[in-house]
């Protein structure tokens, strides 16, 4: 009678429960949009190492730096160890829970009473009346105990399990954005270094210049408009130098913060070369899965959510508890001791199953298919964004590489055209304006090459960041 009412009760919580229904997303590109895929296969699985891709020793230890006192990525590994707890928290719900009970009381009950009245008339001990005071001195252990029968346990040590594993792909995803950060920052800083150079050089040579404009006036050869456009030059080219000293003062001061540290001076090389920063076989789409922390973090909870489903589900099923406890009691604690009469024991089996006003559980059913929807959405969502942000950053990349060739060129040409034009004046065969005019874009266009430098530099950082970076921390 007892297994036909149990089987009774599991079907009366069985409702029946419709599938999550998620719209299926699109097949992953076989190779990234106007790339070929890699020669060897074998290659397009190996991770990146950051220390190479970047291949800067003072870039290395700084990053060392940033990754051991950023607060953000700190604040990223106690999230691993809150989710960690509810994996512990969850796995212990399993098991059976043992508590130890010690207690001590006194209670008296009026004469008028039920139990007043029979204490005044009976023997707690040979000829000894039940005391009037009645101690009350409890030793015992105590065990819970729930069947896990449908799972509901289960389900919900392996969605903390599936969010430990999130969490922990969290901080790889911190801290491959931390390095990428960090290394943007250093490349901002040398590219405005190397121009405050190249403003102050410049400066020199239109001070230099406007003073022999100045002499040629003294003598009829120049015009008072040529020497004020010159000192209108000089004048914009320091204001340059300020603007530039503030952006560099404020990039050095986000460096520092990066580094978990109060703004303090950096130390960098002067930036010597303008050669391309190279990159490595990036791969096919299908590895994006496998290499990006944000991915994988997705990836983990949504399996989080559609155990979570299943313990929303398991809760319309009968609950079978047992508990169970042994100890000692007695009025006196000098008799706790005397054996069997101060032994205490019980043992109670519980069965309880919803049958009516079951909403709260259908509300917790439904938020749990919709927090999985919207994890599947939003695992979706995270790989089409990462499948395009490698396709733009690669696109950027080959862009950059282009430009900085083009730039390179462009720069020894004004290098010639202003030894040209400087030569011209001097024998009077060029005017004061050409001699401007080329002074204007050979600035224009070392400094358009310094641009170029640092958003191929930074483009690489991008690059790095969108095939996933090569962190891999380890956890406690």
């Amino acid at each position: 009678m007892t297994a036909r009412w149990v089987v009774l009760l599991a079907a009366s919580g069985c409702a029946a429960f419709d599938p999550v229904v998620i719209r299926e997303q699109e097949k992953l590109p076989d190779v990234y949009a106007g790339l070929e895929a890699p020669a060897n296969p074998a290659d397009a699985g190996v991770r990146l190492d950051w220390n190479a891709w970047f291949a800067d020793a003072q870039l290395t230890a700084l990053v060392d730096e940033a990754l051991e006192h950023n607060q953000s990525l700190a604040m990223a590994v106690e999230r691993v160890e809150l989710a960690r707890s509810g994996v512990t928290r969850t796995t212990g719900a399993l098991f059976p829970r043992l508590d130890v009970g010690v207690g001590a009381g006194v209670r008296k009950y009026g004469l008028f009473t039920m139990d007043g009245a029979g204490n005044a008339t009976t023997d707690i001990l040979p000829n000894q009346r039940v005391p009037v005071l009645l101690g009350d001195f409890v030793l015992s252990l105590q065990t819970t105990w729930e069947a896990d029968v449908w799972g509901r346990l289960r389900n919900q040590r392996n969605a903390a399990g599936a969010q430990l594993l999130a969490s922990v792909e969290g901080v790889n995803f911190v801290a491959t954005s931390l390095v990428a950060e960090v290394a943007t920052a250093w490349f901002e800083l040398q590219a405005l270094d190397r121009t405050r150079e190249v403003l102050a050089r410049t400066e020199t040579r239109q001070k230099e210049a406007l003073e022999v404009l100045q002499t040629q006036r003294s003598v009829g050869r120049a015009t008072e408009l040529a020497v004020k456009q010159f000192e209108v030059q000089v004048l914009e080219t320091r204001a340059l130098q300020v603007d530039v000293a503030q952006r560099a003062l404020a990039t050095e001061n986000r460096l520092n913060a990066l580094l978990g540290r109060f703004p303090k001076p950096i130390a960098r090389p002067k930036l010597e070369q303008f050669e391309a920063a190279g990159r490595s076989s990036v791969g096919v789409p299908a590895e994006l899965l496998r290499h990006r922390p944000d991915v994988r973090e997705a990836e983990h909870r949504l399996e989080a959510m559609k155990f979570d489903v299943k313990s929303a589900q398991a809760g319309f099923f009968p609950t079978i508890n047992l508990s169970a406890g042994i100890g000692l009691q007695a009025f006196d604690p000098t008799f706790l001791a005397r054996l069997p009469e101060s032994l205490i024991m019980g043992l109670l089996g519980g069965l309880v199953a919803p049958l009516l006003n079951r909403s709260a559980l259908d509300a917790q059913l439904e938020g749990a298919k919709a927090m999985q929807r919207e994890a599947m959405y939003g695992y979706q969502r995270t790989v089409l964004e990462a499948y395009v942000e490698v396709v733009t950053t690669l696109a950027n990349h080959v862009s950059a590489e282009r430009m900085l060739t083009l730039k390179k060129e462009q720069q020894v040409a004004v290098t010639e055209m202003i030894s040209t034009a400087d030569l011209l004046y001097r024998a009077g065969k060029a005017t004061s304006l050409e001699v401007l005019l080329a002074e204007q874009n050979a600035m224009r266009v070392e400094l358009e090459l310094i641009e170029t430098w640092r958003r191929q530099r930074v483009v690489t950082v991008s690059l790095y960041k969108a095939l996933g970076g090569g962190w891999q921390r380890q956890t406690k």
